[in-house]
């Protein structure tokens, strides 16, 4: 017989306001006991001078993590100009500086460059990993990281303000993977003044938005408490874009049992409403019962829903 699992089975999301000074694993060990939840897990690091959304997935949610990661996310930011940093923002050593400043015309004028599909290189002090250790671990012990530079997807820049000489505040919507750090630094490159983030919040993760977060304090204050489950989101917030599907009781069973299922011309019907693109194959459906139980996430293949993913709730 095997161990029972520490904790209670919580099961959804919660969109967590972090605040600054804290690392993104704290947020999710407090939310964790805040629940009392089996198991818990985030989508997407904040480093600790950050703040804004940081997503936390409990239980089965955590399932779901890799669509949330995957989903466009919205920034605002403030670059300091004049010095260059190790970790490219405030917490790092300085590395150079230069009277230089930027005028507003000529922050607008090599922006183009900086958005679309471009190449950047994460910065030393990053979660990525290098022959089995973080980056930031390799950093913070003097050695030297060299990282490969990534192609990521920035939507849009928008340049917000510019307080004084020395600043100026940003907005940007950008794919998975880009470091704001490294955009920062790399456009202070461009304009010949070295640049590094002073102030970094997150707005946006998918579906995820600061405005609907709860304050890591207030939610605290529900510690043990039913008012916590106010805050709790379904499973199925991390999965908006992605085509849904009811199944009946029989096709539930299969598929929570990992055997596909025949799609039917009725469910054919429901799957193309909302999915617009002509090939289907390779598709993820998302499967739930009529009462809206999580049932499954499934692969569309030679004319059955395969599952790849099914959600557990005993």
């Amino acid at each position: 017989m095997g161990r029972r699992k520490k904790g209670n089975p919580v099961h959804g999301w919660v969109i967590v306001d972090k605040p600054i000074g804290v690392t993104s694993t704290q947020v999710v060990a407090k939310v964790r006991r805040v629940f009392e939840a089996q198991k818990a897990g985030h989508a997407g690091t904040l480093d600790p001078m950050a703040t804004g959304v940081l997503a936390v997935a409990l239980g089965e949610a955590t399932k779901t993590v890799p669509y949330a990661m995957d989903a466009e996310k919205t920034y605002t930011f403030t670059a300091r100009w004049g010095e260059g940093r190790d970790s490219d923002d405030t917490e790092g050593a300085v590395t150079g500086t230069t009277d230089k400043r930027p005028t507003k015309a000529e922050i607008e004028e090599v922006l183009p460059q900086f958005q679309g599909l471009i190449t950047q290189i994460p910065p030393s002090y990053s979660a990525i990993k290098v022959a089995g250790e973080r980056a930031y671990d390799i950093a913070r012990d003097g050695d030297v990281v060299e990282l490969e530079a990534r192609t990521v997807f920035v939507r849009q820049v928008r340049l917000v303000a510019i307080p004084d000489a020395d600043h100026a505040e940003f907005e940007m919507h950008c794919g998975k993977g880009t470091y704001v750090r490294a955009w920062v630094r790399d456009v202070g490159q461009a304009l010949g003044c070295l640049g590094h983030v002073s102030a970094l919040r997150r707005t946006r993760v998918g579906s995820f938005h600061v405005e609907d977060a709860v304050r890591l304090d207030s939610l605290e204050g529900f510690m043990h408490s039913p008012a916590a489950f106010e805050h709790l989101r379904p499973i199925s917030t991390a999965l908006d874009g992605i085509p849904a599907l009811a199944v009946t009781g029989p096709d539930a069973v299969r598929l929570k049992s990992g055997n596909p299922i025949l799609i039917r011309p009725a469910m054919f019907a429901r799957i193309t409403e909302s999915h617009a693109g002509d090939d289907l194959q390779g598709l993820t459906v998302y499967c739930s019962t009529g009462e809206g139980e999580p049932v499954a996430l499934t692969s569309f293949e030679a004319g059955e829903l395969r599952p790849f993913r099914v959600f557990n709730f005993g």
